[in-house]
């Protein structure tokens, strides 16, 4: 059976891998970018041997095919830019976790996490802070 995530985008698309959603994140931080550029990135910035071109390209390939990428040829090459932006699928996401794990309460979540001590009594704060900001912007 194949994972969907609910786009913010008002649909559903199929859920990208592990493998794939690193690569995501490398596409947004870069995008435009090609297989070439990705490549580079993983080498330079994560200090990681240059991954084979055909493995990163059939990364990038099943992205495409699952509606998070438009690409651009020119030539041989292939530019790539994201169909879905990063806080679209991170909300999409952070609500499927949500729903599987925590009976769709946010509430829940955070008091776990509290329980958990994954959260301070300063970030709790901050949080607080933000939801009186985005209640006032909201009225």
């Amino acid at each position: 059976m194949n994972d969907y995530v609910y786009s913010y985008k008002s649909e559903y698309m199929e859920k990208l891998t592990k493998a794939e959603e690193e690569i995501m994140r490398i596409i947004w931080e870069l995008e435009p970018c090609t297989v070439g550029d990705i490549r580079a990135y993983i080498e330079e910035q994560q200090g990681s041997p240059k991954p084979p071109h055909s493995t990163i390209s059939t990364l990038v390939a099943n992205i495409s095919k699952k509606g998070y990428l438009s690409h651009k040829a020119y030539g041989r090459t292939y530019v790539y830019s994201a169909q879905v932006d990063k806080e679209d699928y991170s909300k999409g996401r952070l609500q499927k976790l949500v729903n599987n794990f925590f009976e769709g309460s946010m509430n829940s979540l955070v008091s776990f996490m509290l329980e958990e001590e994954e959260l301070s009594k300063e970030e709790l704060s901050d949080l607080l802070q933000r939801l009186d900001k985005a209640d006032k912007k909201r009225k």
